[in-house]
């Protein structure tokens, strides 16, 4: 369970990190507005069988990742994407944010390759402290995670807003309504399996127990050797349960 989950919560939280819909906005689109002829033309250019009385139902796209933002027209192949900047990229809390997800990222990346060198598929005996505290770095790469996410959901229709409250109420502006994206429901879903999956490898702390074995007290793998007596003709091996 745990080598599964963990590398599947490490790929839907880089997918998260890497895509720029982590909140998204629409607005209705008036390219009948004084002020618009710029963008009138760039629509038209891209779409030429635009016909006059179609701009009212226009709607423009505004997403929002931690690294890049885009702006698309609705049905069309028309968007411009470019790296986060100005008052967002500043907001302190995308950028704790962002180094959360770093963190994260790294830390399950590590837990998973001290997991697989403990889990030893290639052998008969693991390593169980190993994977154990694989588990563990796992476990804290999605807690981390799940900390930016809340941090950023929390915050999502203010973040980038602080510094431009003089902007706010200016009319040259469309008004977004901006919302959760799909990208923070992938990082959730990353978090909670990561959570799951180290867990799951945290338990290889504790040693499983046997079950009575019909011919000796215990089994071998259960107690150390020495507590079975030293007879000349006996074999005792020690077994993984």
């Amino acid at each position: 369970m745990g080598i599964v989950f963990a590398p599947l919560g490490l790929v839907l939280l880089f997918t998260a990190a890497i895509t720029p819909q982590w909140r998204e906005g629409h607005t209705r689109l008036d390219l009948a507005r004084p002020g618009s002829i710029l963008l009138r033309t760039v629509v038209k250019s891209h779409n030429p069988g635009l016909r006059p009385g179609m701009s009212d139902g226009l709607l423009l796209v505004r997403s929002d990742g931690l690294w890049e933002s885009c702006l698309q027209l609705e049905h069309s192949e028309l968007k411009q994407c470019w790296p986060v900047m100005g008052p967002y990229q500043r907001d302190r809390r995308v950028r704790l944010a962002q180094g959360l997800v770093l963190t994260s990222l790294f830390l399950c990346g590590t837990g998973i390759l001290l997991a697989c060198i403990g889990v030893r598929c290639w052998t008969d005996l693991p390593l169980r402290g190993v994977a154990a505290t694989g588990g563990l770095l796992v476990v804290v790469a999605g807690l981390l995670s799940m900390t930016a996410l809340v941090i950023y959901t929390h915050n999502l229709r203010r973040l980038g807003t602080d510094d431009t409250k003089q902007d706010v109420n200016n009319t040259r502006f469309p008004q977004l309504s901006l919302g959760p994206a799909g990208s923070l429901y992938f990082g959730w879903l990353g978090s909670c399996l990561q959570i799951l999956g180290g867990g799951a490898l945290a338990l290889s702390f504790k040693r499983p127990r046997c079950r009575t074995c019909p011919e000796l007290a215990a089994c071998p793998a259960c107690r150390p050797c020495s507590e079975f007596p030293n007879k000349p003709d006996s074999d005792i091996y020690e077994v993984s349960c």
